[in-house]
């Protein structure tokens, strides 16, 4: 569980709390069972109790027969991966002899943020909570370790990624050529089974927050609670996706849904998903192009001599030019040369020549010349894309990039310390 669901999802108002018939008791003073250890570090029964109630303050799910295990099997797996992350930050610390784990000061500072959000301040938030039969540690040790945690991994890992000028450019590229293809504005739940203890349970999962999700349950704050994706922060917002950014699976299943549906349990190769649909468009059927040039005027029937001193007077000027940035600066003053912004056009309202050039000359390089019956043209591609798509900048794309490769490591990593570590669940 992200403790980022408090931050977009708020708390109920008091007069619709409920506090969770939820067992074993959760009075901190009555007798304490242990419900797991780690590393021999216990969790206890209360920690777990509370666990499950700040989960269904925040997802909006309501304990039944049903869902109290689901429930409970969520909040211990998320505390036995904040006692793992909590060793290893402990650990590093040790080591290194350097600070790590958020201070006081920060939780509180963190709590007070979220709560301004919301108009309200730390202490009613934590009051609203303990209405609810959630005690003020229980959210403070949760975002202790998610605040540390993060930091933790985007200090070590985050500034060893190189995400290249080549993959930006790739990824730009597949972006604008499947901007043809119909896109979906999506939000998910991604259940990976090996994290909830196989297929079926993840299966059973899935479907048993669709029905909470059909009964009211708001799907940002279930997603926030339980995705393993990392739209899970967003509360599952994956944006307008094309076919082929998701599994096959995946794929077959939105083709059919409607706007405003929720999907099925959506079985693929490591786990399950839950597809809800807000828009579909259809792919974008326009490339707009933003062009300059430099042309040598020619006017009337050019004899074969004027062509090629046009040729050589292009040729001459090529070299000159670097990019889109400075091909007017460098041009300027030269006799018998014009040259100018074009603007952003539609290849299909451009001549036949002039449309070979702007689709097959790459961004920033001068095409070949091209004859028009005002002149010769070099034609260059400042920039290209699709009609009805959101062009992402470089910059955001070496963003997303970055955040993916991010989840995977810590995905890894999270993975060892399970792997070596000694857990036993009572």
């Amino acid at each position: 569980m992200s403790v980022l669901a408090l931050a977009s999802a708020g708390l109920p108002p008091l007069a619709q709390a409920q506090t969770p018939p939820v067992a074993p008791s959760a009075d901190p003073g009555l007798s304490e069972g242990v419900a797991a250890t780690v590393n021999d570090e216990i969790i206890s029964t209360y920690d777990l109790v509370q666990r499950m109630r700040l989960i269904m303050v925040t997802s909006g799910i309501q304990p039944t027969e049903d869902t109290i295990p689901q429930l409970q099997r969520e909040a211990l797996r998320s505390l036995v991966d904040e006692h793992l992350q909590l060793q290893e930050l402990r650990r590093v610390e040790k080591e290194n002899k350097i600070d790590i784990v958020a201070t006081d000061a920060e939780v509180n500072d963190q709590i007070a943020s979220w709560a301004k959000d919301n108009n309200s301040t730390g202490d009613q938030m934590l009051a609203r909570l303990a209405a609810q039969g959630v005690g003020a540690e229980t959210l403070k040790s949760q975002i202790r370790v998610d605040m540390s945690w993060q930091q933790y991994i985007r200090g070590r890992f985050g500034q060893r990624l190189k995400i290249g000028d080549d993959q930006v450019k790739a990824t730009i590229q597949r972006l604008s050529e499947e901007a043809t293809k119909p896109q979906y504005q999506v939000s998910e739940i991604y259940i990976d089974a090996a994290r909830v203890g196989g297929m079926d349970t993840a299966v059973q999962g899935a479907q048993s927050l669709i029905e909470q999700m059909q009964a009211g349950a708001p799907f940002a704050s279930v997603a926030r609670q339980f995705s393993s994706s990392t739209s899970a922060a967003n509360g599952g917002d994956a944006g307008w996706i094309t076919s082929g950014e998701m599994p096959t699976e995946v794929d077959q299943v939105l083709d059919q849904l409607r706007p405003g549906q929720l999907s099925r349990p959506i079985q693929t190769q490591d786990g399950v998903y839950i597809i809800y649909l807000k828009d579909k468009r259809s792919g974008a059927s326009a490339t707009l192009v933003n062009l300059k040039q430099i042309a040598v005027p020619l006017e009337g029937e050019p004899t074969a001599e004027q062509l090629t001193a046009a040729q050589a007077t292009l040729e001459k000027v090529r070299p000159l030019v670097t990019g889109c940035a400075d091909l007017e600066s460098k041009t300027a003053g030269i006799e018998g040369i014009l040259a100018g912004d074009l603007g952003e056009v539609d290849i299909s309202t451009l001549t036949p020549a002039f449309a070979d050039a702007a689709t097959n000359t790459p961004i920033g390089q001068l095409s070949q010349a091209v004859r028009s019956p005002g002149g010769l043209h070099l034609v260059m591609v400042c920039g290209r894309r699709q009609s009805g798509a959101d062009a992402l900048t470089p910059e955001q794309v070496e963003n997303r990039l970055r955040g993916q490769q991010l989840s995977l490591i810590e995905r890894r990593v999270m993975r060892d310390l399970r792997n070596s570590a000694t857990i036993e669940m009572r």
